[in-house]
């Protein structure tokens, strides 16, 4: 077998079971099968390939830069890699859970991903409580960005393509939020690129459940990364104690704690409950941390 180092580089731009599809640096695409039953390829991933017939053999992943994970009640199964920003869309309307927010935004934390919250439908009355409820993460220095995807297209654009050039960007949002329509507004062939990749993938409507890879400028240097629904993001590779240093607003106050392995749930002189108790740390916040904690404790035994 060839070395690595002198097969074809590729990126993975979708995937569905064991088929793959992944790009070369000239732009074509091929559907290609890792070699072994181990799939372990992501959206994201570079990849050394090399063909076979009309499609190709996945011999190597490269190095990862981060990767990210989602769960469900059984498993937890990584989804997409070497991202540079997670875009995370939230709406006026439908009220967002705040709880998924911050899971994302954890996840992002621990993956070493830059992140920033698109708050939509800033058209609609509901504006002023949707961006009361983020003040929180506003107050702990992540932006927020507020748009109107269908009522204000070209001020969305502008603001949002700056942001995006030159980067791989994952879009999260539950539905309702406007993703598609954020991104068929930034990439206008998106719609195209579903269907071949879906024909490619003999996936047909499965493809609806799969992350997957635009571009959006023809010199194909800024993506952007969908991911459908607002799935619970993977955070059991995290240990409880790490937890703190991951929400910037409680990461704060801890170095005001009385014991250094403080867990912020009953000790005395605890700087986190002070900080709650005074209005420093919302009391939602609060509750998020310690509904995480107990989850990553749990699975701990």
């Amino acid at each position: 077998m060839s070395k690595a180092a002198d097969l074809d580089l590729g990126l993975v731009v979708a995937g569905h079971g064991r088929h793959y599809i992944v790009e070369t640096p000239e732009g074509e695409r091929l559907t290609c099968h890792p070699r072994g039953k181990k799939s372990d390829c992501v959206v994201g991933d570079k990849v050394r390939w090399q063909a076979t017939g009309d499609e190709g053999v996945i011999e190597h992943v490269e190095p990862r830069r981060n990767l990210m994970f989602r769960q469900d009640e059984w498993k937890t199964k990584s989804f997409a890699a070497n991202l540079d920003q997670l875009l995370i869309l939230v709406a006026a309307e439908p009220v967002f859970s705040e709880s998924q927010l911050a899971r994302a935004l954890i996840a992002a934390e621990s993956a070493g991903i830059a992140a920033r919250i698109v708050l939509n439908k800033a058209d609609l009355p509901a504006i002023a409580a949707a961006r009361e409820r983020l003040a929180p993460y506003t107050a702990m220095g992540i932006e927020v960005l507020e748009v109107a995807l269908k009522a204000r297209k070209e001020e969305s654009r502008a603001l949002l393509e700056p942001l995006l050039k030159g980067r791989a960007t994952l879009v999260l949002g539950p539905s309702g939020t406007g993703k598609s329509t954020l991104i068929n507004l930034l990439a206008p062939d998106a719609k195209a690129q579903i269907g071949e990749i879906s024909q490619a993938l003999n996936s047909g409507r499965h493809t609806t459940t799969t992350t997957q890879w635009y571009w959006i400028d023809a010199e194909r240097t800024t993506g952007l990364i969908d991911s459908p629904g607002f799935q619970e993001f993977g955070l059991r590779q995290i240990d409880g104690q790490q937890l703190p240093r991951l929400m910037p607003d409680i990461r704060e106050q801890t170095s005001l704690c009385k014991f250094y392995n403080c867990t912020h749930l009953h000790e005395p002189g605890c700087g986190v409950r002070a900080a709650v108790e005074r209005g420093a740390i919302s009391e939602s916040r609060y509750r998020i941390y310690t509904e995480i904690l107990s989850e990553l404790v749990k699975q701990r035994y």
